[in-house]
């Protein structure tokens, strides 16, 4: 599944659709790790490969635009536009693959995802993103993400650290978040509640998200490009 663990030559004989996790290295207040969102996009990209049989991992990026988590230890940034065009100069070397999906797990990221996405497409690569959008989902190290932490890595999950962060809406949070960052409206780096994560919420939501990266990467892969049965 992984492309690291092929040759060239195994390259070469049957072009794959390249899936690149896009995570990050930043603060998930005091109780998850700092790759969280790398380590929930490396996840879903395998789960994808699990279920077709097109793609290939590709190597992670494991640090990208969190200049929101600034003042906040641990917390590694590469900012937006050095992020762009990683992604894009990623894309132009991958000529050889059959298409990109951009596996993203961290929202700070959607502003170089979504740019990249438009001049990679604009040079004629066929490219497909994806981030997961959980209704009513806190923001930050809250109850999703310490769920699906629980689900893929409980032992990096630190229970006696869980608190309450902030959990106001982001709608409310946003001219403080773009003045300040996230330390302007959360001490301890938390948007949400994480006293209330399970581990069966976070099967659950693992499953539910994953269904839906599938059948978008389905759709590019069958409808919109297409590429050729195997």
């Amino acid at each position: 599944m992984k492309l690291v663990e092929r040759s060239s030559a195994d390259v070469a004989s049957r072009p794959p659709v390249l899936a690149i996790p896009v995570g990050s290295c930043e603060q998930h207040g005091p109780h998850l790790p700092l790759g969280t969102d790398t380590m929930i996009a490396e996840a879903l990209a395998e789960r994808l490969a699990e279920r077709i049989p097109e793609i290939l991992v590709g190597p992670t990026i494991t640090v990208s635009a969190s200049g929101e988590h600034a003042g906040f230890p641990g917390t590694l940034s590469l900012g937006t536009e050095v992020t762009t065009m990683v992604l894009i100069e990623l894309a132009r070397s991958a000529d050889w693959a059959a298409g990109l999906v951009l596996v993203n797990g961290h929202g700070g990221n959607a502003a170089a995802v979504q740019r990249a996405v438009a001049t990679i497409e604009a040079e004629g690569r066929r490219v497909v993103s994806w981030w997961p959008q959980i209704a009513g989902g806190d923001a930050h190290a809250g109850t999703v993400e310490t769920s699906l932490m629980l689900a893929l890595r409980p032992e990096l999950v630190v229970t006696d650290r869980l608190e309450m962060g902030n959990t106001e809406s982001l709608a409310a949070l946003a001219p403080q978040l773009r003045a300040g960052g996230v330390a302007a409206v959360s001490a301890n780096g938390v948007l949400g509640d994480p006293r209330d994560a399970t581990l069966s919420a976070g099967t659950s939501l693992l499953d539910k998200i994953t269904v839906d990266l599938v059948a978008t990467v389905e759709e590019a892969i069958r409808v919109d490009w297409p590429l050729p049965p195997r």
